[in-house]
């Protein structure tokens, strides 16, 4: 290519199809910023078609890569850890584990251990004065386990 070809080419007016570009460009940055940055290129899309846009998926997510625009994903929070409407178990020692003497104050705790042959489920009861083990039990289901 000649050095007079390249400065013309330079200096040229924009096309229409860099003009369209452009504004295409526009939209979908007001799109994503008024998402707040979570929508990504199929919802921005869609949108855009219902504003009239003759355009494909990809040429919205070529654009977004171009533009550095990435969808962040938002993380709903899930509901709380009992399930259903049932009540929480009344908290007798009121988040105190001490006791003065022994066998007045017993607390119970559930873990599960993960092994090759699958899940197993320890349960143990410990007395909160001498911290010693009273009883523990083990199984395969967290409903019933094995006492040994």
């Amino acid at each position: 290519m000649s050095e007079s070809w390249f400065y013309k080419w330079r200096d040229r007016r924009p096309t229409g199809r860099e003009l369209r570009r452009q504004r295409l460009a526009d939209e979908i940055k007001e799109i994503f910023t008024e998402s707040g940055g979570t929508y990504g290129s199929p919802k921005i899309f869609i949108l855009l078609v219902r504003q009239g846009w003759r355009i494909s998926v990809n040429t919205v997510a070529k654009l977004m890569a171009g533009l550095g625009l990435v969808a962040r994903k938002v993380r709903r929070r899930s509901g709380p850890a009992r399930p259903g409407k049932r009540p929480a178990a009344p908290d007798f020692v009121q988040r105190d584990f001490t006791a003065e003497e022994p066998d007045l104050v017993w607390a119970g705790d559930m873990m599960e251990i993960v092994t090759e042959e699958g899940k197993l489920y320890l349960a143990t009861v410990v007395d909160l004065c001498s911290r010693r083990l009273l009883g523990y039990a083990m199984g395969w289901a967290p409903t019933t386990t094995r006492t040994w």
